[in-house]
Order: C-alpha cells, then sequence, then structure tokens
C-alpha cells in the first residue's frame, strides 16, 4: 500500500516551491494537499481559535483554509485524512528557517503540529534568492523517503534547509544563530493615526562549526532535528535552589 502524505506550507496555495514537492511526493505515494489561501510567512505555531475555518477544495486532492499553516497540517490529518497519516511534509519554503527563524516560521509550525498529533514530519526551506526548486525537491524525496523506512522518535521532527545552486551532501547539523535588526519602522497614515511595520530586511548569520547556519554558507544542505521539548534540563537543579 503507497504511504500516504500529507503537504502542508505557509507560502499558500500559489507559494513557488509547492508543486515541486507535491510532484516529488507524488513519486513516493499518495499525496493531499493542504494550504493557506494566501501567504501565511511568519505566522510561528497560531491555531485559529476565534473565527470559522473554511475548507476548500481547488482541485482533487488539493485544498485551500482561511487559516495558518499549523491549522492546514491539523485539520489534513484530523479532518480531510481522517488520521491515515503517514508522513506530514511543510514546504518547500521561500527563504531559509535558520536558528532562531524556526520560532517565527510557519514552514516549521505545520511538521510541529503533525508531530504533536504523532505523525512523523519534515519542513523543508529552500535559498530565497533561487528560484530553482528541483534539486532540493529531488532532496527532499530522498530524505522523506529515509523517513518513512526508518522513521522518527516520538516527539522529534526534522528541519531541512536547501542552499541555491548546486547543493552539497546534507549535513546533520544544530541550529545557529541568526540576528535580526531590532529597527521598527514607524508611519503616519493620511488621519494622523500612527502604524508600525515589524518586518525587517537586515539580518546577520553568525557563522559556527556545526551549525544549520554554516552548512548552508557552505553549500550544504542542513538537517536538524528539533524536539518538541523545550525544557532545559541544565538550568533545573538551578532553579531548585533558588529561595522562591
Amino acid at each position: 500500500m503507497k504511504p500516504r502524505i500529507l503537504v502542508c506550507n505557509d507560502d499558500g496555495i500559489h507559494g513557488p516551491g509547492l508543486p515541486p514537492l507535491v510532484s516529488a511526493m507524488r513519486r513516493l505515494g499518495s499525496v493531499t494537499v493542504v494550504v493557506p489561501d494566501q501567504e501565511r510567512s511568519a505566522d510561528s505555531h497560531s491555531l485559529t481559535l476565534h473565527k470559522p475555518i473554511r475548507i476548500r477544495e481547488v482541485r482533487p486532492g488539493t485544498f485551500t483554509l482561511n487559516g495558518s499553516p499549523a491549522d492546514c497540517a491539523r485539520l489534513g490529518i484530523l479532518e480531510i485524512m481522517k488520521e491515515k497519516v503517514d508522513l506530514v511534509v511543510s514546504g518547500i519554503n521561500r527563504g531559509y528557517n535558520l536558528g532562531e527563524d524556526v520560532v517565527y516560521s510557519g514552514t516549521v509550525a505545520a511538521a510541529r503540529e503533525a508531530t504533536l498529533i504523532g505523525v512523523p514530519a519534515v519542513a523543508f526551506s529552500h535559498a530565497p534568492e533561487s528560484s530553482a526548486y528541483a534539486a532540493s525537491a529531488a532532496w527532499a524525496l530522498k530524505i522523506a523517503r529515509k523517513i518513512l523506512k526508518s522513521g522518527l522518535p516520538e516527539g522529534v521532527l526534522l528541519n531541512v534547509n536547501f542552499p541555491g545552486g548546486a547543493i552539497k551532501r546534507p549535513q546533520i547539523v544544530r541550529l545557529g544563530q541568526r540576528i535580526y535588526s531590532k529597527d521598527v519602522t514607524k508611519r503616519s497614515d493620511p488621519r494622523g493615526g500612527h502604524y508600525y511595520w515589524l518586518a525587517g530586511t537586515k539580518v546577520t548569520s553568525v557563522r559556527a562549526k556545526g551549525t544549520d547556519v554554516t552548512a548552508i554558507m557552505e553549500g550544504h544542505a542542513s538537517i536538524t532535528p528539533l524536539h518538541l521539548d523545550s525544557t532545559d534540563f541544565t538550568m533545573l537543579d538551578t532553579l531548585r535552589v533558588w529561595e522562591f
């Protein structure tokens, strides 16, 4: 029996990395696509709780909804595919999700939501400056096949990034560090009110051995296992001796 694969993303139904990923996954199994009806980048791990979510089938096996990437994974697994899912793949995102990006990323959140439900999941992201997704999709196929064969530990998902151009063999690495500008842009509207832009373009990547940032800088794909348990175990004993 063919594996049943759910494809999600945060770039929406028109995301450039979606068709190559879907085509690659169809070589591996039966594919259902559930994505936002518009771009939802940096939605992080949000669920839509205060308004109705509407699902629309835009073509056989492809659905959009007016919610977040995590909504897509949750409703895709529990409602559309009725929990008969062997693997969730999220992406291929337009732009890296390295280091601290995983906190904000809707792409990673879709994979994390699947992991919370108990379905193996992986998030794929691609160089922002490149529009050639074929090589990334080919590697995504290889990685997805490995996950289906070997499985993932409970509570663990994979975060994968692909550089632009030729892709060197993947490196297994930890999260690195990306430093974003702290600038906040304040503007005035025609009625004298203020509004703000948080999105900035200045990002500094810290080069350190064994990190996803450095792997990408050196032309490798990066594979990082992420755990749902964010506990800092080294801090537990320190906190126990604090006088509260």
